[in-house]
């Protein structure tokens, strides 16, 4: 296994050596994946594609920034092994969110990744600072922004993030009042109907029929994902989502 990585390395090395800093980002991107086993990932390639995606900020800052959001999430995710370690890099995804929009406001793309860091960032820093940090009405306000400019951006990812808003936040009177799941599932849906739909936009959906007494057709959409191959460019988030597929299929036994 070890030289076979060392080999797909190479390759990858030699293949990126003529192309510019943009270019060999993505192509490192792209082999993200390669040599994971499960959970357990190589950091080589998503390391080297930041590497790459900072030096091309100068020439390609929204391109090059938005893919790094994207590579910060992932190194986040799947790399950083302590809580710590997770909150600095979600927090240099979330920063870097917020300086893009305030540069490109009518970017889709930058609103959408701005969005899985925060939202990973509020994951890892808790209720508390995420309420301080108005992290909520944020998310449901960006993903409203990005149903406004772009429906369509990757796979209706705006009715995904305001679906999964609604989902997750607790429905507070008087301070939190907005949150509903009906509103939940029906974003949802429209995600899962626009383009291909994801594991993750899957998944949700099923957590939220389950929250609204659909058991039965949540269970339904998450065997039917168990029954998907794994993409891929992107064989990590799939396995992630599929072994928390399992975990709420056991538990709703």
């Amino acid at each position: 296994m070890k030289k076979v990585f060392a080999y797909i390395y190479l390759f990858l090395s030699l293949l990126v050596a003529e192309t510019g800093s943009l270019e060999k980002g993505v192509t490192f991107y792209e082999a993200r994946s390669e040599g994971a086993v499960g959970y357990n990932v190589k950091p080589l390639h998503i390391e080297n594609a930041i590497k790459q995606f900072k030096k091309a900020t100068a020439d390609s800052e929204l391109d090059a920034g938005v893919y790094l959001m994207r590579s910060y999430y992932f190194q986040g995710k799947f790399i950083a092994k302590t809580d710590d370690e997770k909150k600095k890099v979600f927090s240099k995804g979330k920063k870097l969110g917020e300086r893009l929009i305030s540069l490109y406001p009518k970017s889709a793309a930058a609103r959408y990744w701005f969005l899985v860091n925060l939202g990973s960032w509020a994951e890892v820093y808790g209720t508390m600072a995420a309420a301080k940090e108005g992290v909520a009405g944020l998310m449901r306000d960006h993903a409203k922004k990005i149903i406004e400019i772009d429906p369509n951006y990757s796979n209706g990812g705006g009715y995904f993030m305001l679906g999964a808003v609604h989902f997750k936040s607790p429905y507070i009177p008087f301070i939190l009042s907005w949150p509903d799941n009906d509103l939940a599932v029906k974003n949802l849906e429209k995600a899962y109907s626009i383009g291909d739909s994801t594991p993750s936009q899957t998944v949700y959906l099923a957590r939220a029929f389950y929250k609204n007494g659909q058991r039965d057709q949540a269970k339904s959409y998450l065997h039917g994902l168990l029954k998907q191959p794994f993409s891929l460019t992107e064989k990590v988030e799939d396995f992630d989502q599929h072994e928390i597929a399992k975990s709420l299929l056991e538990e709703w036994k």
